[in-house]
């Protein structure tokens, strides 16, 4: 909405500064993060006072946990809430990108929302259904493909682009929407495993979310493009005001969810921050450089598919428990060590990432 401003600009004065998007991700960074620390207590008071017994905890998860009980849950909808005020106030409202982003982020928020409602008002852990969150999942995904096909350039639309490989394309056709699909939705579910310990989700998620805004910037701009000879997709650089205004919700949220947690995020947060980065990937054309910068989530998402499908086949099991965070746990590790390896291990993949754009 800021950016408006630059119509009272003469070229070279202070309102000049909205016509360049990294400015407003600045603002929209600084304005995030303001947004969670003045709401973030007032939130966290107004859901326990509500749930009561807060999160419930599973009676077959890991011992530490039980001591978790009578935390609130509900708390990603502070970094929702931080995120999308930011982004609307510094983004460009003509930009088909940035609503392709908000509308999967606050689609999956809804299905979190309910699925965390369900699960405090019966205190249980079943929550919403499997089955219909996946179907809900499913239908916002294709919204979102056929969205951003619709905007992509005639030349990349439906079209697989590979990292390192250079001018390289897969034409999947009528394949691609499927695809894209599995993207989105596997990222949702993805970050939706990973939230198990206080601040496990969140930081890897600002990381993979700020790699990948740089790489919207980068696509977003043809002089980038062309030296790092990478597909131009134009419009994606507005992409960063939002993962800069992730980035300091997720900070505004970190700084109540870090050990021991006032608040966890619950699916309300998981779902809407995966579901995010899956809807920016498809966006940029970077959708197998994602399973890299969220190689992460990619890890404990096969975690649990390889503990289910080798139980059901064997009887046995491969981890101790799953996600592989909780196999950990019942190793002995403590829960900050875990937590901060994971965040090292993240930061590591989003690196490997970045270099893709480069090397060629």
């Amino acid at each position: 909405m800021l950016y408006w401003l630059t119509a009272l600009s003469d070229g070279g004065d202070f309102f000049n500064l909205f016509r360049y998007i990294t400015f407003r991700a600045g603002g929209a960074f600084l304005t995030a993060l303001v947004f969670g620390f003045i709401f973030g207590k007032p939130l966290i008071n107004v859901l326990r006072k509500k749930q009561g017994k807060g999160q419930p905890i599973r009676d077959d998860g890991p011992e530490a946990h039980f001591s978790k009980a009578g935390t609130p849950t509900m708390g990603g909808l502070l970094i929702v809430g931080a995120l999308v005020t930011s982004t609307l106030l510094w983004a460009r409202w003509d930009n088909p990108f940035v609503w392709l982003v908000l509308f999967v982020t606050l689609a999956y928020a809804a299905i979190g929302f309910a699925d965390d409602y369900s699960k405090v008002s019966k205190q249980n852990t079943r929550g919403v259904p499997g089955k219909v969150r996946l179907a809900l999942g499913i239908i916002i995904a294709v919204i979102a493909a056929l969205w951003a096909a619709y905007n992509h350039p005639a030349e990349l639309q439906n079209q697989l682009a590979l990292p390192v490989f250079k001018d390289t394309l897969i034409n999947l056709g009528y394949f691609y929407v499927p695809f894209a699909i599995v993207v989105i939705v596997g990222a949702a579910n993805a970050v939706n495993l990973t939230d198990g310990l206080d601040g496990l989700a969140i930081m890897p998620a600002m990381i993979a979310a700020s790699t990948l805004g740089v790489i919207a910037y980068a696509v977003g701009r043809v002089d980038f493009t062309e030296y790092l000879d990478v597909h131009y997709v134009p419009g994606t650089g507005e992409i960063l005001i939002f993962t800069a205004a992730l980035f300091g919700g997720g900070l505004g949220f970190l700084w109540y969810n870090a050990p021991p947690a006032a608040v966890f995020m619950g699916d309300t947060g998981s779902l809407a921050l995966g579901g995010a980065l899956g809807a920016i990937a498809v966006a940029t054309k970077h959708e197998l450089v994602l399973a890299i910068v969220g190689g992460l989530f990619v890890v404990e998402a096969l975690s649990v598919i390889i503990q289910v499908l080798y139980f059901k086949r064997t009887g046995k099991r491969v981890f101790l428990m799953a996600p592989i965070h909780h196999h950990y746990e019942k190793k002995g590790w403590a829960e900050p060590t875990i937590v901060i390896r994971f965040w090292i291990i993240s930061l590591i993949l989003a690196m490997i990432g970045l270099a893709t754009l480069k090397v060629r």
